[in-house]
């Protein structure tokens, strides 16, 4: 049997790599390991309410086992019936419903385009696309990070695995004009213990020069519909290309050793690219 994980508030609230749920986890308690129960009891303050896209309330459950039937299993069971099996103990269940309550409708698109494309067999040909489909809504799901940028600029030398260039050539426009924010629950939980080598991938989103004024929690509602709106496009999330690689301990301020121009000359780290 697993030992209870080890539940250390201050430092989650303290890393900035978990800067985006901070304002959730600053409402969970000190000791213990978070419970169903917490989770739950976060979710009964959100106000508006958070639900599925199919319009049933979201509730953490237990997590099942065993052959299930098609309605039980995870996408189906969460879109049916607003129910997320969780497992106690467990970073990684923990980590997702921590991200649901940071970004529920985001969240829930994801959820719907799972269950669309588990459940749409009407078309023969769509067959692969449908695989697509759900490769970039996992990828995003586990290893996403969220990227608004108010300069065009920037986002090129992210996609052109320019990296020195970005993060220390253009460092005082990246923090002025570039945002990196988690997403992928199974990304928090290598957060948990960085390590050079962690990459995230990223959906680079525009927005407009003020919105890196605001307060966090006012950025992550405005970011939560601007990527919910993404997700739910059917033009979208058709290939993983769609997603970017971001080196995250090469974010300014997210790795000690990033202060140092020599740290970007790590091209096993900063990768200069991929083949197209």
């Amino acid at each position: 049997m697993n030992p209870t994980p080890i539940w250390n508030k201050d430092a989650l609230l303290q890393s900035p790599l978990f800067f985006p749920l901070h304002p959730i986890i600053s409402r969970l308690g000190t000791t213990g390991f978070p419970t169903l129960q917490d989770c739950n009891a976060l979710l009964d303050g959100c106000h508006p309410a958070i639900a599925t896209q199919s319009g049933h309330l979201l509730r953490f459950v237990a997590q099942e086992y065993g052959k299930l039937a098609f309605e039980a299993q995870y996408e189906p069971r969460c879109y049916l019936k607003g129910e997320v099996p969780t497992r106690a103990d467990n970073w990684h269940d923990l980590l997702n419903a921590l991200v649901w309550l940071t970004f529920p409708k985001a969240k829930a698109a994801i959820n719907a385009r799972h269950y669309q494309a588990l459940t749409d067999g009407r078309k023969e040909a769509s067959r692969s696309e449908r695989g697509a489909v759900r490769d970039t809504n996992t990828l995003l799901d586990e290893s996403g990070v969220v990227v608004p940028y108010a300069d065009e600029e920037l986002a090129k030398l992210l996609r052109d695995f320019q990296w020195k260039e970005l993060f220390w050539g253009w460092r005082a426009e990246v923090d002025a004009q570039m945002g990196f924010y988690l997403f992928g629950h199974g990304l928090y939980e290598k957060a948990l213990n960085p390590y050079i080598g962690m990459t995230g991938q990223g959906l680079l989103l525009p927005v407009e020069a003020d919105f890196f004024g605001w307060p966090l929690e006012q950025r992550l509602v405005h970011l939560d519909k601007l990527l919910a709106d993404y997700l739910s496009a059917p033009a979208h999330c058709l290939s993983t290309r769609e997603l970017a690689p971001v080196p995250l301990l090469g974010v300014p301020g997210w790795a000690a050793d990033n202060e140092d121009s020599a740290y970007y000359d790590n091209s096993a780290y900063f990768r200069p690219g991929r083949c197209r």
